[in-house]
């Protein structure tokens, strides 16, 4: 069984509708770290629809969180927004200054990203959370929190280690710059918590509006009731022992609710660089990514990988071991008598597969258009133009008539791979015109002679990949050549390496004469 479809079992018992929560806060450029949590909510909300069971899923944008520091990308004119909710903060323009006519600072890092969501096939409920304190959706559970507030205290202290203060209070009002940094409450009286500011100003804040907030772990509690939220993946920072999941779950249950199951997930590392951080640098962006990877290899990357352990994602040589495996899985027949524990890992596979796809419930073969990866990256570097591109598929069966939607993307998502800095060096194909230096250093008196006679083979053979692949073996037998030598004089006298695509696929999209001829002149 899938790990989603497992969650979702599991989420049946509790015989509510089912609520599937993720969330963010939008303070910078996102990640695509930051969709492991999305996906794996995702993925187990559509198990959810797959079972039977009545579900939504919710993208809460921690939108009342306050900026934190001035970031690099930021100007020094930010100093004066620490502080205050990320909502009520202008977005920065292109030179990193406040601009006012460009909407929120949230809006401005968060519409980017919900678009490249929708590109994965992510069509979450959007909640902006100060929405949800404009609304007064928290006002009863933070008038709950100031009376309980003891109690809460000494659940954080008690679970977390952390050493609160005797004057702690679970509500942060926001002051008369709309910080809510420097902020010292002196009274509180339904629905107004009193305040002095750093400034030496007094105010008091309207709890049912949005002139403030509770701290992360008791807002956390508290929206799990609000929204009557079943099941929200957290990341290990958030879900270790003595994490805000584990302060959450008594805190929400002092506020009169019922926590969701508790799910834990790993993160995603960049390949050899370690877990992506905005803060550090370490990160490629969603969009970046969605430019170079099919959104179905995106989604099977979570998909395949059990929520608990790391993913390294890696944009590199690796994409073609993940393509590969993403195509065995749709070509691959059981056969033979299939035992408990096979029967297991092909349920796990065919879950990964159907949760792989951008449209729910999509026939997965569609999603390669009829071409492999490797053959289309082959094709993406020796053909100049996309009409060549689909002509060649035409003339290998590959294709009839015009490319469908998803061939055309694949091959855009490719030629940007392959332009871009990602693409590995090793990968590349620069079919030789002439037979360069190190061919005579890395090939001996017999690969010469082989290659001479494959010239005189190829000329009268039909010009399709299995007679040329017949024409090579047939070679490679009578000049006594074992086959990796046989490729590897080929590759030597093609590329100028010893290794590259299927030997019989580039032949058949070069032109005869052109190859003879270079094979001639070993």
């Amino acid at each position: 069984m899938h790990w989603a479809d497992f969650r979702a079992q599991r989420l049946s018992e509790r015989e509510v509708p089912q609520v599937i929560v993720s969330g963010i806060t939008p303070s910078g450029e996102f990640h695509i770290g930051h969709l492991r949590e999305i996906l794996t909510a995702e993925m187990i909300h559509r198990a959810c629809l797959d079972s039977g069971l009545e579900s939504r899923y919710v993208f809460i944008v921690d939108s009342m969180d306050p900026l934190r520091r001035v970031y690099d990308f930021l100007s020094p004119e930010y100093e004066k927004y620490i502080g205050v909710p990320l909502a009520y903060i202008p977005a920065p323009g292109p030179d990193g200054t406040p601009s006012t006519d460009s909407g929120s600072y949230a809006d401005h890092f968060l519409n980017p990203f919900l678009e490249s969501l929708r590109e994965i096939g992510v069509f979450p409920e959007i909640e902006m959370n100060h929405e949800a304190y404009e609304d007064g959706r928290f006002s009863e559970k933070i008038d709950l929190a100031i009376g309980k507030r003891e109690e809460i205290r000494e659940i954080i202290m008690n679970i977390s280690g952390r050493d609160l203060p005797k004057d702690w209070f679970p509500y942060s009002p926001r002051g008369s710059d709309g910080s809510m940094d420097g902020v010292r409450v002196t009274s509180y009286e339904y629905p107004f918590v009193h305040w002095e500011d750093s400034h030496g100003i007094t105010g008091r804040a309207d709890i049912r509006k949005a002139e403030g907030k509770m701290p992360w772990r008791i807002d956390w509690a508290a929206r799990w009731i609000i929204h009557q939220v079943t099941c929200e993946p957290a990341g290990k920072d958030h879900g270790a022992a003595g994490g805000s999941f584990d302060t959450g779950i008594p805190i929400c249950e002092v506020l009169g609710g019922k926590p969701p199951e508790k799910i834990v997930y790993e993160w995603i590392q960049l390949k050899g660089m370690g877990p992506m951080s905005s803060s550090s640098g370490v990160t490629i962006g969603p969009m970046e990514a969605l430019s170079l990877v099919p959104p179905e290899i995106l989604r099977y990357v979570i998909a395949r990988s059990k929520i608990g352990r790391h993913i390294e994602f890696d944009t590199g040589s690796a994409l073609f071991e993940m393509a590969d495996e993403y195509e065995r899985l749709l070509s691959r027949v059981e056969t033979g008598e299939v035992t408990k524990r096979m029967q297991t890992r092909i349920d796990t596979r065919k879950g990964a597969l159907r949760l792989s796809q951008v449209v729910r419930n999509s026939d997965p073969s569609e999603s390669i258009g009829g071409v492999s990866f490797r053959h289309l990256s082959m094709l993406a570097q020796i053909k100049s133009s996309d009409d060549e591109v689909w002509g060649s598929l035409r003339n290998s069966g590959h294709l009839s008539g015009e490319p469908g939607d998803s061939l055309v993307i694949r091959l855009g998502k490719m030629r940007n791979w392959i332009d871009g800095k990602h693409f590995p060096e090793d990968a590349r194909i620069v079919i030789q015109t002439i037979i360069g230096e190190e061919f005579s250093d890395n090939t001996t008196e017999e690969q010469r002679l082989f290659l001479r006679g494959l010239s005189k083979s190829l000329e009268n053979c039909e010009w399709d990949q299995d007679s040329i692949k017949d024409a090579i073996r047939e070679c490679m037998g009578n000049y006594g050549l074992k086959g990796k030598d046989g490729f590897a004089a080929l590759y030597w006298a093609l590329l100028g390496r010893r290794y590259g695509p299927r030997a019989s696929a580039l032949i058949s999209e070069m032109d005869r004469d052109t190859l003879i001829q270079l094979l001639k002149g070993v």
